[in-house]
């Protein structure tokens, strides 16, 4: 109790736990874009219900790795050596996440851009169609994701701070924001063709950052979010146009 009293009057405790909050609202944002593309796939009666399955997973493995900081910092030892560059669990963990995400988002848009197969290749892939627009297929690639962002998530909070409390209300933030946008965000992907694929496009260099970093390529956030954040200002400027020639073309028709 001491301690959260200290922290209490510490302006550089508040200025990290503002940080650390905002970084972690980031990271679940990423967590949420694949979350939400991938409930988009179920039917619509079940995409709340497993968005809110995934960001409580989400919850639940931030939390552990929180309890269990001592072990999650040696992630970051070298485990093997290849060619000179030594690799730990945590590169393994961000190259295997990365190599998944990128996976994904390359099947979805091939999916986006090819909507109408062939029968032979309709029946060859029934069976993984059946999988993947279920349930429990979601859930079981929701979980894998959130394992990769859980610890990329704390492992960002370690290094910004060593206070588990100011972790903890930095986790709790992110995941309420989860909560609060995964319906809005999921509903307007699901209703915007064009920013499924702008949203399929981050995952996909998320994809790439996290193989890079797993590398040993340090990628400085900031230049990434701030390359989505023109991109989305672009879409919505592509959105506005397209809304304001549908409603030039609606009302010359009226006229006539």
């Amino acid at each position: 109790m001491q301690d959260i009293a200290v922290l209490l009057t510490d302006p550089a405790a508040w200025a990290a736990l503002i940080t650390l909050v905002v970084m972690e609202v980031v990271l679940g944002i990423d967590n949420l874009i694949f979350i939400s593309i991938l409930s988009n796939k179920l039917p619509p009666e079940k995409r709340s219900g497993v968005r809110r399955i995934g960001i409580s997973l989400a919850l639940v493995m931030r939390l552990i790795l929180l309890s269990t900081i001592a072990w999650i910092v040696t992630l970051t030892a070298p485990v093997f050596e290849v060619m000179g560059n030594a690799f730990s669990w945590k590169d393994m963990i961000l190259i295997a996440g990365g190599l998944f995400l990128v996976w994904k988002a390359t099947k979805e848009i091939h999916h986006s851009v090819d909507p109408a197969p062939s029968k032979d290749l309709l029946e060859k892939n029934k069976t993984k169609d059946v999988v993947v627009t279920n349930m429990g297929g979601a859930i079981v690639q929701i979980i894998l994701i959130d394992l990769v962002f859980s610890i990329d998530s704390i492992l960002t909070a370690v290094g910004m701070t060593e206070h588990l409390p100011i972790m903890v209300v930095a986790v709790l933030v992110a995941i309420a924001v989860m909560l609060l946008a995964a319906d809005p965000l999921g509903d307007f992907i699901d209703k915007n063709p064009t920013v499924v694929m702008l949203a399929l496009g981050f995952l996909l260099m998320i994809g790439m950052v996290l193989i890079a970093e797993g590398f040993g390529a340090h990628v400085p956030k900031g230049y990434i979010y701030a390359a989505m954040a023109f991109s989305a200002l672009v879409e919505m400027l592509n959105m506005w146009s397209r809304r304001a020639q549908a409603r030039k073309a609606a009302s010359g028709d009226g006229a006539h």
